[in-house]
């Protein structure tokens, strides 16, 4: 015959992991319906005090953010910040009043967020918030992204590659390797030539093959020889690379050799080259030709 004690206590021990569990799962409900209504259908009101504690923390550096309107002031960033928003909860699981949330967001940067003025651009970044409920509601929480990731998504930090790709590019343009050079570029790419420029007069060139026929053929018609010298590449913001360098040619018309100066301000996005723009002394270039 069993010990009538240790029957005793499995049956509380179960009963109490029932409870745990029955509880566990009212508060990962509660709390994931709860952030879909506010970020998916944009429901701030939802941020109350049914659904939060009074004194709801978000863990931030470098202050937290405390009560319920302070809440609401920060997700209605996100709100409005953001359109096309899909709000996606990957998994979630927990122990007592513990939760962990892996999630994802998504939505196009259409308006202000925090200060932030709109690009366009469109953001896909996963997350982790660890959670703590208290007496089945939402009592703080603390959200682990990668920043970075999400600024270069918005264009506001570069996206490290896009130096080796400018890079790539002068490099196959050194070697006359025209194919590489335009595998670079974006299928509609912007290109424009400095005012002035007798190759100016196809602004703005739309696309690859917009420029291989109306500049690079053309130089390679015009000259005996063109050279890229002294290239030296800054780094910018918004996913903007600038090269310095000079233009080293001679005029098949006139037989004139030429040095000058020149800069390029190059635009990327998701790998690809979208826009250029070509500053260059061009009373140089014009007088090449007379």
């Amino acid at each position: 015959m069993k010990n009538p004690v240790s029957l005793l206590l499995l049956i509380i021990a179960l009963g109490l992991l029932s409870c745990n569990n029955s509880k566990l799962e009212k508060n990962i409900k509660m709390y994931t319906s709860t952030w879909d209504a506010v970020i998916n259908n944009g429901d701030l009101d939802q941020i109350n005090n049914t659904n939060f504690t009074d004194n709801i923390t978000l863990i931030m550096s470098p202050e937290n953010i405390v009560g319920i309107e302070g809440v609401k002031a920060y997700y209605q960033n996100f709100v409005t910040g953001f359109s096309n928003i899909k709000f996606t909860v990957v998994n979630v699981f927990g122990q007592d009043d513990n939760i962990v949330k892996h999630w994802n967001f998504k939505g196009t940067h259409t308006g202000d967020f925090f200060g932030i003025p709109a690009t366009g651009n469109v953001v896909n970044i996963d997350g982790v918030t660890l959670v703590k409920m208290k007496d089945g509601k939402i009592a703080q929480e603390q959200d682990f992204m990668d920043n970075t990731v999400f600024m270069q998504q918005l264009g506001i930090v570069s996206d490290p590659e896009n130096m080796g790709i400018i890079d790539n590019l002068y490099k196959a343009f050194g070697t006359g390797d025209i194919p590489t050079v335009l595998s670079f570029m974006d299928a509609k790419i912007v290109w424009n030539e400095a005012e002035g420029n007798a190759y100016a007069d196809g602004n703005p060139y739309i696309g690859t093959d917009a420029i291989l026929n109306g500049i690079f053929t053309r130089i390679g018609e015009d000259h005996n020889y063109f050279k890229l010298t002294d290239i030296i590449l800054h780094d910018m913001s918004n996913n903007q690379v600038l090269a310095t360098l000079r233009y080293d040619g001679k005029v098949k018309k006139t037989g004139k050799p030429y040095n000058t100066q020149a800069a390029h301000l190059w635009t990327l996005k998701d790998g690809k080259i979208t826009a250029f723009q070509q500053y260059v002394d061009t009373k140089q270039l014009n007088d090449a030709v007379k």
